[in-house]
């Protein structure tokens, strides 16, 4: 088999028997007022972080969401979109679908304000999305592009910019690795299908987003999951792969490079009361202010401007 089919008889075993804090180091859902998840739902929370951050969400948000899973996290979306087809689910494995509908179901039980109308899950895959061009608001996915060669994974992002209106939203959460992961590991498909050995390094990432043509990526969270140790997976020294959750912005890319955003400050200390640098960028004196990691290394040339290091979290309120 493939490693894409061996991953599809993987994920079909367990949407039939869910295996609690599979695939990632169990997160626990989002936490919403008159929001109640059905057990075997929660159960089946098999992403390493999540992809639903209310602050994008405003404004009845048509989502697509790639990998419907046991459905969890489209329930959370459909929190912010209730109205008709306002999720819409693609899956290519039938016994996850089965489930999630099941899930679904359940969850209209417990939840006066949901509708199945709500999500549709549909058929399809992240290498052709049934869905029309520029026709969705956010796309989101949820420890499942972590498992792509590289080849694919650039496949699967190029399907996401098409989908995305201008401005659009891509919000990710996948494993990455503090460093290359060896080949033997990297070949064997059960593990990569268990997202632990087709992690790129944060650098590998971040780099396909800006390839595909996003002109922003934030860093929502950066932190440790998963310690792969030196008998069980034949290293020299322990690997740490790391959960990273991110919201790409579908935005031209600047003369100057795309802006990321990990979570660095801007101070000024000099003598005036604001600094400004003509390009944009005014700080008052003492105050920190957010900036991309871009903006951050032009303004470290200053001598009165102190750059903080990242904290790998970021949630808007920029000057770039």
């Amino acid at each position: 088999m493939t490693y894409l089919e061996t991953t599809a008889q993987f994920y079909s075993e367990v949407a039939q028997t869910p295996e609690v804090g599979l695939c990632c180091v169990q997160s626990s859902s989002l936490q919403l007022p008159g929001l109640k998840i059905p057990c075997k739902m929660q159960e089946m929370n098999y992403g390493c972080g999540t992809t639903v951050h209310p602050n994008e969400l405003a404004n009845n948000p048509t989502v697509l969401y790639v990998g419907v899973g046991g459905g969890l996290e489209a329930l959370q979306f459909a929190y912010f979109s209730r109205h008709q087809g306002g999720v819409v689910a693609v899956e290519p494995v039938e016994a996850m679908r089965n489930v999630a509908r099941e899930n679904l179901k359940q969850a209209t039980n417990l939840n006066e304000w949901f509708q199945e109308e709500f999500v549709e899950i549909r058929e399809g895959d992240a290498f052709n999305l049934p869905v029309a061009d520029e026709s969705v608001d956010l796309v989101a996915q949820n420890c499942l592009f972590n498992i792509f060669e590289p080849q694919d994974l650039a496949t699967a992002l190029k399907e996401v910019y098409r989908v995305l209106k201008p401005g659009g939203k891509l919000l990710m959460s996948d494993p990455i690795a503090t460093q290359p992961i060896p080949s033997h590991l990297r070949q064997d498909e059960r593990l990569r299908a268990m997202c632990l050995s087709g992690a790129l390094t944060y650098n590998q990432y971040i780099k396909h987003l800006i390839d595909t043509g996003f002109g922003q990526v934030e860093i929502r969270t950066r932190r440790p999951y998963r310690l792969l140790d030196t008998n069980n997976y034949q290293l020299e020294k322990p690997l740490l792969l790391e959960s990273l959750d991110t919201v790409s912005f579908k935005v031209p890319i600047a003369d100057d490079g795309a802006c990321i955003f990990t979570g660095k400050t801007a101070i000024y200390h000099g003598d005036l009361d604001h600094f400004d640098d003509n390009a944009g960028h005014i700080l008052t004196k003492g105050v920190p202010a957010s900036v991309c990691d871009k903006t951050a290394a032009k303004l470290n040339e200053f001598s009165d401007i102190y750059i903080t290091d990242s904290t790998w979290h970021y949630d808007g309120g920029g000057c770039c």
